[in-house]
């Protein structure tokens, strides 16, 4: 599937583009799927809020449990000050998490396509394990900002394997909040852990080294069906959605399994099977 100077450009910038490569019927029927999942949620009493200031997720049962579930996430911007939604319930939700890849079936058929493990297996993961995924709207007007993060704060290995698979749902650019990354980045330190202790979770930090910013970084606009493949100690984030446009995308997290995952991370799973590409 990748040539050489795509594997060595991974390795040497920490990221790679793959333009294009997902078929516009596909496309349509996870954008349908994911509209169909929003439609059908029902939120609870206290609706749970996604933002990248504040990790303080301790005692956050929903939050917890999403990663062998389908849940859904709103919007930090998605109330008013009366606690009513700004906006129809499907432009104010922000994710659809963490158990997309094995509970629903549009997303479990696309999420295992073999070729995801050959890409995996190219790029040096030996024994593929898809890990999480999510279903990002970024909606227009209020797409939350998320911060300059590095993924394997939040899936530790020994050695450090994770790799993240960002599919492009529909176009990315600088108006709707495309990513953002730090070219070679990913040869700097992991700076953070997102641990947990039971139903208590804390950021660690772990070194002091100064978080990129948009003049040290790079944006990432691709077409709607791009992939956009990333190291796990690359730095990254995205810019609030501003625009009258969304910027809907799916990711998934991919660990080795020869590698030891740590028991501290957050999302620990004991029902869902931990599975790879081929199986």
């Amino acid at each position: 599937m990748l040539c050489q100077e795509q594997i060595d450009q991974y390795h040497q910038e920490g990221f790679l583009v793959l333009d294009q490569i997902i078929s516009t019927e596909t496309l349509m029927e996870i954008k349908a799927r994911a509209a169909e999942i929003v439609e059908q949620w029902e939120p609870n009493t206290e609706p749970a809020i996604f933002t990248t200031n504040d990790n303080n997720r301790s005692g956050d049962h929903y939050f917890l449990q999403s990663a062998e579930r389908v849940s859904c996430f709103f919007e930090e911007e998605a109330f008013d000050k009366q606690g009513n939604l700004v906006n129809d319930k499907s432009l104010c939700i922000n994710k659809i998490g963490h158990g997309l890849h094995e509970l629903d079936p549009v997303f479990k058929a696309f999420s295992h396509l073999p070729v995801l493990g050959d890409i995996a297996q190219e790029l040096g993961i030996k024994e593929p394990q898809i890990r999480q995924s999510m279903y990002i709207f970024k909606q227009p007007k209020i797409g939350g900002v998320v911060n300059w993060h590095q993924d394997a704060t939040f899936f530790y290995t020994t050695p450090q394997t994770v790799v993240t698979f960002w599919f492009a749902i529909e176009d990315a650019n600088l108006s709707n909040g495309c990513l953002w990354v730090e070219p070679k980045g990913h040869l700097g330190p992991l700076r953070e852990r997102f641990n947990r202790d039971g139903d208590n979770v804390s950021m660690i930090t772990l070194d002091n080294t100064p978080w990129p910013d948009e003049k040290s970084g790079e944006p990432v606009a691709v077409k709607a069906g791009s992939l956009v493949i990333f190291h796990g100690l690359l730095p990254h984030y995205s810019a609030p959605n501003r625009s009258s446009q969304s910027r809907q995308a799916y990711t998934i997290h991919v660990t080795d399994g020869k590698a030891k995952y740590a028991k501290e991370n957050w999302l620990q799973t004991k029902s869902l099977p931990l599975r790879g590409f081929n199986n």
